[in-house]
């Protein structure tokens, strides 16, 4: 039971190609402060900082990798100190595989493990497990990720630390202009820069897609209408797709020619018209680059 007076610290550890990077972005879509591969020795420190920012940094996961024995005892004295501190919450969640599940994994990813360089994958996976034995058994949760796909692992996560089961699914609606280069990291790219221009009209020109006389205008068309109907249908079809394949945002991106006008219409209008069913944002990437 996730105490909400607390501050939340979970380390994330276990076997080598048991899906540790997979866990530790789940839980940064959850909300959580991640860093990744946190030397053991540092942790103390950790802790201190995180005493020292109570009210910035509530929720923190730790990805540590603990191949050699050295490391573990500064790990567990920071582990029993923490047993006294009130102000803090620990949680280890070890994550394991079958031997068998991992020498594929690493055979399909063409990786030699850590510990056997030069070797064969199962002698550094062996290795691996009799080093982490005793974390293992003083782990919270342990998750065999023998059978689990990704996005399982993620939905297991989600649902055992996400505070009252938060849905994590969000959709990004970004508004840019063709001029200023094309988004990067959208996922969806829609062009409207075949609908009626605002930029036209003398009285329009200042103004943008925010103001409810650009947004009329743009919207009035009817090839305009007929976009929208499609795009939204569109959505309506895709968006549930991306999410049963455990995708945690979709970024869409609407394209004018300068980035003022009609993308900021019609990126607003789409998430208005989705709010309802998801977690929407809005971002006008290129509103402002004419007074600039």
């Amino acid at each position: 039971m996730v105490d909400d007076t607390q501050q939340q610290l979970v380390i994330i550890t276990g076997m080598s190609g048991a899906g540790k990077t997979v866990a530790v972005q789940s839980f940064e879509d959850i909300g959580y402060y991640c860093i990744d591969n946190l030397p053991p020795i540092l942790l103390p420190q950790f802790i201190e900082m995180m005493k020292d920012s109570k009210n910035n940094m509530k929720k923190i996961a730790l990805v540590m990798d603990l191949r050699g024995r050295a490391f573990f005892d500064s790990l567990f004295k920071a582990l029993d100190s923490l047993d006294e501190m009130d102000w803090i919450q620990e949680h280890i969640i070890f994550l394991d595989a079958t031997d068998e599940s991992l020498v594929s994994r690493y055979k399909e990813t063409r990786r030699s493990h850590p510990l056997a360089i030069g070797g064969l994958p199962l002698i550094g996976i062996q290795r691996e497990r009799e080093i982490l034995g005793d974390l293992r058994g003083r782990a919270q949760r342990i998750i065999d990720t023998t059978t689990l796909k990704p996005k399982e692992l993620r939905e297991k996560i989600v649902y055992h630390y996400a505070r009252d089961h938060q849905e994590v699914f969000s959709v990004h609606f970004v508004s840019f202009g063709f001029k200023y280069g094309i988004l990067i990291d959208a996922d969806l790219v829609f062009d409207v820069r075949f609908l009626p221009n605002p930029h036209y009209i003398p009285q329009l020109q200042p103004l943008t897609g925010l103001n409810s006389e650009v947004s009329s205008y743009v919207l009035k068309w009817s090839e305009t209408q007929k976009f929208k109907e499609r795009i939204i249908d569109l959505l309506e079809f895709v968006l549930p797709q991306y999410k049963k394949e455990g995708k945690s945002q979709l970024v869409v991106a609407i394209g004018c020619t300068g980035g003022q006008h009609r993308s900021v219409t019609l990126a607003e209008d789409f998430a208005n018209e989705l709010s309802g069913k998801y977690t929407t944002y809005i971002t006008h990437r290129d509103i402002d680059k004419r007074k600039g």
